[in-house]
């Protein structure tokens, strides 16, 4: 139990670094430049995914309505989550330092201040090519391929991509609260929720293309 608290407060003190640091762009933030390729899955393949989730115009529509409802909770809405990776061990084990068994309190502050502008442009919708390529960088950064290089940390290998699904349904049910903050009605917030589900699930997805063989995803 002690150690559980030890990992909430560490993950509190790399909140508020983070937040300090946002002046500047995150650490590893290469969204639309040269240094991310591009994505073998074509923006053809992309619209085949989105209409087998019944991903629609309507939950673009409604993805954007969120990101303005969202842009101002962004660090408590990491707090929420980054509580639940805390009290999760077996999520935790991916930001290990294997030198020192312990979880690595910077790669977890920089991955956080990414992870705040994932939220940020999943709300924007943008499905164009930059986003269809940033998909398959943050998959090969979960991939033995790129795990670990970006930040420069003595990690885990991998993060098996078990996880990576089925963290679509801590991530949106605990964002649901945060979408009636701003007195939304009740239709609204389950539109903008139902939307943010779909939209979560195609990029868990995307991000499990480095995972398969040529052919296969």
């Amino acid at each position: 139990m002690r150690s559980k608290y030890i990992l909430i407060a560490t993950l509190l003190i790399i909140t508020l670094q983070a937040t300090a640091q946002e002046t500047k762009a995150p650490h590893g933030y290469t969204y639309g430049t040269k240094e991310v390729a591009k994505s073998p899955f074509t923006l053809e393949e992309l619209k085949l995914l989105e209409q087998s989730l019944l991903f629609s115009e309507e939950d673009v529509k409604y993805l954007r309505m969120s990101h303005d409802i969202l842009e101002g909770q962004t660090d408590a809405i990491l707090d929420v989550w980054y509580g639940f990776v805390a009290s999760t061990p077996q999520l935790v084990y991916f930001f290990g330092n294997t030198k020192t068994g312990k979880p690595d309190g910077e790669y977890l502050a920089k991955v956080r201040a990414r992870f705040k502008m994932w939220i940020l442009q999943t709300a924007e919708a943008k499905y164009d090519q930059d986003w269809l390529n940033y998909q398959y960088e943050i998959g090969l950064r979960h991939y033995t391929t790129k795990k670990n290089k970006t930040d420069k940390v003595s990690s885990v290998p991998i993060i098996n991509y078990r996880y990576i699904p089925a963290l679509t349904i801590p991530v949106t049910t605990t964002l649901k609260p945060f979408l009636a903050k701003t007195g939304a009605s009740t239709a609204d917030v389950d539109k903008m929720y139902n939307a943010w589900v779909k939209s979560v699930l195609i990029q868990s997805i995307l991000w499990g293309q480095p995972y398969m063989k040529k052919g296969e995803f």
